[in-house]
């Protein structure tokens, strides 16, 4: 096969070690292979780079594993072509697996050309990514806890979540604070409700005729300073992606006028996809590397498969959810969309009258 990159190298990279192969191609068919394996502290990995240069090496390949590829990216970004590379793309012919011949292997396909690379932003998208990732896993944590706490009201039978929609709100988290304080007065608790809420008094008052204890009320104070923890830290990390993302004021502007997306979610989607769009031939090319739209499985004529393929599962939770988010907006094409369609269903499934 022909030869793309005449000094190029293949890593297998590990949680505490590196092996790397060295393809070096000179005319007349004589070229250097050269195998070693390298540690992954910052002195080795600074090894591994004087060693590449001293060579000449233009290209590097490696598999994105786990979080092991982000150290080795860090310290030849800038130095070299870095190529990282979905592990599925590049399996190995069974029956062969070591780490010497899997950077062989890699350092072959390489070499001629037959690689893809995956997509890695520049650093302050990277920044950004962490931190929009980070906010993510703390709303998980603060839902997990809410979840908890409820629990705890529903083993002493205080039926608020049952009445309020959103009982952490002013109203709910005024009652809680009384309940914690040690009132039991479901009249007077119930009264503690704002706006809309107060419509369902009777019914609020019901639903804190409980039994609480005060073990119930102890772990609900434990679980009380996890939230105002937790909340806290995401106030802390949404200021944070504020000031990072202001360098990029016009996607974001440019973002929010999307129906359904706001600050935040314009945040996650510069997070994920960049604000340099050269990267994705078109808008089909991104649907189909965000993983929302039907994979193409086809033979002999018969459409085997509509399987998505996996995709960022972060670009694609904070897409569902500007899309529902846009689906409860008025007067939008977003909205109205589904609506009409829903409507045609509706008329084509109306009964037909016999004439």
């Amino acid at each position: 096969m022909y030869v793309v990159y005449a000094h190029c190298c293949g890593l297998d990279v590990h949680k505490r070690s590196i092996t790397a192969c060295l393809l070096v191609s000179r005319a007349g068919g004589k070229g250097q292979h050269e195998i070693r394996r390298f540690g992954t502290m910052t002195r080795d990995l600074l090894a591994l780079a004087d060693w590449l240069q001293s060579h000449h090496v233009t290209h590097v390949a490696m598999e994105s594993t786990g979080v092991y590829w982000k150290p080795v990216w860090n310290i030849l970004e800038g130095q070299f072509e870095v190529v990282l590379v979905n592990a599925q793309h590049i399996k190995a012919v069974p029956g062969r697996k070591t780490d010497i011949k899997d950077c062989q292997w890699i350092a072959e396909l390489l070499q001629h050309g037959l690689l893809r690379s995956s997509f890695v932003p520049p650093t302050p998208i990277r920044q950004l990514r962490d931190l929009t990732r980070m906010r993510a896993s703390l709303r998980q944590d603060h839902t997990a806890v809410a979840n908890r706490r409820q629990k705890v009201l529903e083993e002493a039978n205080i039926k608020l979540a049952a009445v309020a929609s959103d009982w952490l709100g002013v109203s709910g988290r005024a009652i809680l604070a009384q309940l914690l304080a040690g009132e039991e007065d479901a009249e007077k608790l119930a009264e503690l409700s704002r706006g809309r809420l107060r419509s369902k008094l009777p019914a609020i008052q019901l639903a804190l005729e409980g039994r609480m204890t005060e073990h119930h009320r102890w772990r609900l104070r434990v679980l009380q300073e996890q939230l105002v923890f937790l909340e806290a830290q995401i106030a802390k990390l949404e200021a944070k992606m504020q000031d990072q993302v202001s360098d990029y004021r016009e996607a974001r502007d440019l973002c929010t006028t999307i129906p359904g997306v706001e600050e935040v979610a314009a945040a996650n989607l510069i997070a994920e996809l960049g604000v340099n769009m050269e990267q994705f031939p078109s808008a089909q090319h991104l649907a189909s590397w965000a993983g929302i739209c039907p994979g193409n499985n086809e033979s002999a004529g018969k459409r085997l498969s509509g399987k998505p393929r996996k995709g960022s599962a972060w670009l694609r939770r904070s897409l569902c959810q500007a899309a529902w988010a846009a689906s409860h907006t008025k007067e939008t094409y977003l909205a109205a969309s589904p609506r009409a369609r829903a409507r045609s269903a509706q008329l084509w499934l109306w009964p037909i009258p016999s004439w």
